[in-house]
């Protein structure tokens, strides 16, 4: 009667473990529910490519929070979010940390080129701005030059190009890329720092006014002058390309690792496409025929 006793209770907490953990959802990349990272420079194409894995993947959740550059990294690093989207290069203390609190390898999952854009009022008579001009004006306690904030994508790229950290930049703030776009006019001597990703979507009527409100400048590298347009931006030929890449904590191939694979892969291209960006891993391909 005893032995039979056991028995039962050994079936029962058996039964009770398995369903334990069948009631445990671990994600995958059709199932479970995340949360990522992204400046709001790239909002407008991480939201794109998000929106359209879920729509892909209906049993999949992605919360999408918009936050600086610099903090985004620091989430990630405290497990946080599961992966963040960045355009700059890591210092070596970064990537250190990295290795050090996820202990993984750092994969970069690279999905566009973007770039850094510099506008100024739409009747200034500024019609270009040299490497030479930005580097000076970064020194100036004048101010001229805006960002959308510290710890921002925007400043920390700039920073990098011009071989300085952002501490040692001279500058003014307005906050948020569509802020300094639609406050710009106020400061006809100023010269605005936004993302392409911000005005790039090229069938989308608040994406175009805000480009068609001020004057975007081109820049001026070795006597050349270079327009953010995607042709310059695909050669690399404008000075302040960037790519974009993604990076994760996630150690398995879960719906972070999906997510990543679907931005570098055709469909997603077709996505980032679509945003007037450059895709990273498509290239026109011009075919001649006889």
């Amino acid at each position: 009667m005893k032995n039979s006793f056991h028995i039962i209770v050994l079936v029962f907490f058996t039964f009770f473990i398995s369903c334990k953990k069948s009631d445990r959802v671990v994600d995958d990349p059709q199932q479970g529910t995340i949360t990522i990272a992204a400046d709001e420079s790239f909002q407008s194409v991480a939201e794109a490519l998000t929106e359209r894995y879920m729509a892909l993947n209906p049993k999949t959740k992605i919360n999408l929070i918009i936050q600086k550059e610099d903090l985004a990294f620091l989430d990630l690093l405290d497990q946080k979010v599961r992966a963040i989207i960045l355009s700059r290069d890591l210092t070596d203390e970064e990537k250190a940390a990295f290795k050090k609190k996820i202990d993984m390898d750092l994969l970069p999952g690279k999905f566009a080129a973007d770039a850094v854009v510099f506008v100024v009022p739409k009747n200034s008579s500024r019609t270009e701005i040299s490497m030479e001009e930005i580097e000076k004006e970064l020194q100036s306690d004048e101010k001229k030059i805006i960002f959308d904030g510290t710890n921002s994508s925007n400043l920390n790229f700039v920073a990098q190009k011009l071989n300085k950290i952002p501490s040692e930049l001279k500058f003014s703030i307005i906050k948020g890329n569509k802020n300094v776009i639609e406050e710009i006019n106020k400061y006809p001597d100023k010269i605005g720092v936004i993302s392409l990703n911000t005005i790039s979507r090229p069938y989308d009527k608040t994406s175009q006014d805000l480009r068609n409100s001020v004057k975007i400048l081109p820049v001026v590298s070795k006597n050349i002058s270079y327009t953010p347009e995607i042709e310059n931006i695909r050669s690399l030929k404008y000075p302040f390309t960037r790519v974009l890449y993604f990076i994760t904590n996630e150690a398995y191939y879960g719906l972070a690792n999906g997510l990543i694979r679907f931005s570098c892969q055709q469909l997603g291209q077709i996505v980032v496409s679509k945003e007037g960006l450059q895709p990273y891993n498509i290239f026109r391909r011009e075919v001649q025929m006889r």
